[in-house]
């Protein structure tokens, strides 16, 4: 199984799991795992974060099964920062804000859409080792996914705005599937603005939506002829999908639609499209003069949508159809919108306006965090290459400072393992060389002594060819032989990399109350004895009798160094 070969099949399927029933679903999760315990195992990380999505997005869309997506999404934030991908770390906020809407936590899911497109306003230019379409194709990932959120918030002006961005993303490269993918979310949001914009009497604008939305459903035939998505060979797309059969409905209620509409309401649609469909195939029974089915065709999806939270807005439409039709949610009949106003229909029309001015606000609270998230992002950017070493991307002497003055104070760090490394044979690199290649050489050596030692573990460029490693935790024998892994990884090097050097470690265990620039002198005495033994190993300072019996204590508890090779 190649890359490529994991995430196609990973496309394939989450188009699947959106369109399945509920066993299927749990299929289609079960392969999922496996597929990212391949990933996983493989450990290419932008592969990872993206089956990390996968089977996220795939528990969001299965009902009941959100709260396991949870763990995956801390999982996947995590690993794209760690890993510094901007565009699937904001995908990952994106999925989160969904978890959050159906969590009916609408305010914390607008903040994390917030922060997601803080995240790809800052991310303009595509990754050289991605390629141009591979970045094209996660950026419009990211902004449907926030779209998905902001659509379900109904906050459909900022919605159109993310969705419109990502089509600009894929315009030049997309396949069948991405423009079905835009056809078909771009219908599903125009109809909900649609319904909207009726609840507070714009219906003239409403009007022009559905007809927009129904004039889209018919330009995607071409493309879902080809998509990923599943579909009976040689039918029309409008015969297969509710949203783009609902948008035909809308624009011109009849009964013409009504057949159609009934068959695609009993099917297993696409998330979020249920409530659309049942709206559209009301309205045509209406006018067929069928009002008593219409009624019940809301009544019951209004008893099966009691616990969905996906769609806030949406569900307020389900009830104001109800009203139009002059019964409400109770079935209690009232007063319906052909009839003269009464103080029941001008509190709803106040209801109504108050919530339109809310979504507004919804809006500027957006913008507002968004921009806040973006400065916030700027200043920690800003903050963390005041320290970070420019040449290699380690902390500078600056941040190890503050590194070891919070260890030193931490009960939960001690014992606490310092080691001085310096490079042998460092100048000669750049005297017979070049100072270009000396900085390669730095380059290389830190990032392998970095990927050698634990995950905890701290390694800071002190200046010149010297490095620190702070280890917390870990006895000196422990030490030993985590340093002794960077000693050999160094020492093995292809020669055109490091052109030789090798390391000298002086480690040392920080004492009670000992200063930072004692327990630095005492490493750097111990390196100097690395050196007068010819280099290429690690020199301890010499132990208390307490710190020995300390030592010893650390091992019998459990050391897993205890017993293997020492480099003293």
């Amino acid at each position: 199984m190649s890359d490529a070969w994991l995430v196609g099949r990973a496309r394939e399927l989450i188009a699947t799991v959106q369109r399945s029933e509920r066993p299927e679903q749990l299929r289609v999760i079960e392969t999922l795992d496996g597929l990212l315990e391949e990933t996983q195992r493989r450990g290419e990380p932008i592969l990872v974060a993206q089956m990390l999505r996968a089977t996220a997005l795939a528990r969001l869309v299965t009902r009941g099964l959100a709260h396991e997506a949870e763990s995956l999404l801390d999982e996947m934030l995590a690993h794209t920062k760690r890993h510094g991908l901007a565009l699937l770390r904001a995908n990952a906020h994106a999925l989160r804000g969904r978890r959050l809407v159906l969590s009916a936590q609408e305010d914390a899911a607008l903040t994390e859409i917030a922060r997601a497109l803080a995240i790809l306003d800052d991310s303009p230019n595509p990754d050289v080792q991605l390629g141009r379409r591979a970045w094209d194709r996660l950026l419009s990932s990211a902004l449907i996914d926030c779209w998905i959120v902001l659509n379900q918030l109904g906050v459909y002006e900022a919605a159109e705005e993310v969705i419109a961005r990502a089509h600009q993303a894929v315009r030049d490269s997309a396949g069948p599937h991405e423009i079905t993918l835009q056809l078909m979310n771009r219908v599903k949001m125009l109809l909900g603005w649609g319904l909207r914009l009726e609840r507070v009497g714009r219906y003239d604008e409403a009007g022009e939506k559905f007809r927009t939305a129904a004039s889209m459903a018919i330009a995607v035939e071409a493309p879902f002829a080809e998509s990923l998505f599943p579909r009976r060979t040689g039918v029309p797309a409008v015969e297969q999908v509710g949203v783009l059969a609902a948008s035909l409905a809308f624009a011109a209620p009849s009964p013409a639609h009504v057949e159609r509409l009934r068959r695609l309401h009993g099917e297993q649609g696409y998330p979020h499209e249920h409530v659309i469909v049942t709206i559209a195939l009301a309205r045509c029974l209406d006018a067929d003069d069928r009002r008593d089915e219409a009624l019940d065709v809301l009544r019951t999806a209004r008893h099966t949508q009691a616990e969905d939270n996906s769609q806030p807005s949406m569900r307020l439409n389900l009830v104001r159809e109800l009203a139009r039709l002059g019964v409400d949610e109770f079935g209690e009949s009232v007063e319906p919108e052909t009839k003269p106003s009464s103080p029941l229909s001008e509190y709803a029309a106040a209801l109504e306006a108050e919530l339109w001015s809310l979504r507004e606000s919804q809006i500027a609270a957006l913008n507002a965090r968004r921009e806040h998230e973006r400065l916030y992002a700027e200043h920690g950017a800003i903050t963390q290459q005041a320290l970070q070493d420019p040449l290699t991307g380690l902390p500078n002497r600056r941040a190890l400072d503050e590194r070891l003055r919070a260890l030193s104070s931490s009960a939960a760090s001690q014992p606490l393992a310092v080691a001085l490394v310096d490079l042998d044979g460092f100048k000669d690199v750049n005297d017979q060389h070049s100072h270009a290649e000396g900085d390669d050489v730095l380059r290389v050596v830190a990032s392998t002594l970095r990927d050698a030692l634990r995950g905890d573990d701290i390694v800071a460029r002190y200046g010149g060819d010297e490095f620190i490693v702070l280890l917390p935790g870990a006895p000196v024998s422990a030490a030993t032989q985590a340093l002794g892994r960077s000693v050999d990884a160094v020492a093995s090097l292809p020669k055109h990399l490091s052109h030789g050097v090798t390391l000298s470690v002086g480690l040392v265990s920080l004492r009670p109350q000992e200063r930072a620039e004692e327990v630095l002198s005492r490493a750097d005495a111990a390196m100097y004895q690395a050196k007068r033994r010819g280099g290429n190993q690690i020199a301890s300072a010499p132990m208390t009798s307490e710190e020995q019996a300390d030592d010893h204590l650390e091992q019998s508890a459990g050391d897993p160094a205890s017993g293997q090779r020492d480099h003293t």
